[in-house]
């Protein structure tokens, strides 16, 4: 056993660095609901218009500022992001629409939003 620990430690020290992570310019695609607090919604809603505006064409940006919008009591926001996310997975590919779930939780929120 110890030598098999002493052993690990030697060939650890031959092993080459990590690669050096990219920097990656502008907010992630998942940063809208990323440490939301109730208490500070507005800076929530801040980041997410940044992250709507760095991927325009993506509708899961939307549904996650629609959700902060609801949270926030802004039902026509809401309604506006839910429809437009809406809008955006209809243009979407049906092979490039993402995640099931998304696509689901996309169209229950529109529909709550119309009806």
């Amino acid at each position: 056993m110890v030598l098999g620990t002493a052993l690990g430690g030697l060939l650890g020290g031959c092993a080459a660095p990590p690669p050096p992570q990219e920097q990656v310019k502008g907010p992630a695609r998942d940063d809208c609901l990323r440490e939301v607090r109730l208490d500070a919604l507005q800076t929530a809603l801040e980041r997410c218009d940044a992250v709507v505006a760095a991927y325009p064409r993506d509708p899961q940006p939307r549904n996650e500022r629609a959700l902060l919008q609801a949270l926030a009591g802004n039902r026509v926001a809401a309604c506006s992001d839910s429809s437009a996310a809406e809008v955006l997975l209809r243009q979407a590919a049906p092979g490039r629409r993402g995640d099931p779930q998304l696509v689901e939780e996309i169209r229950i929120r529109a529909a709550g939003c119309r009806g």
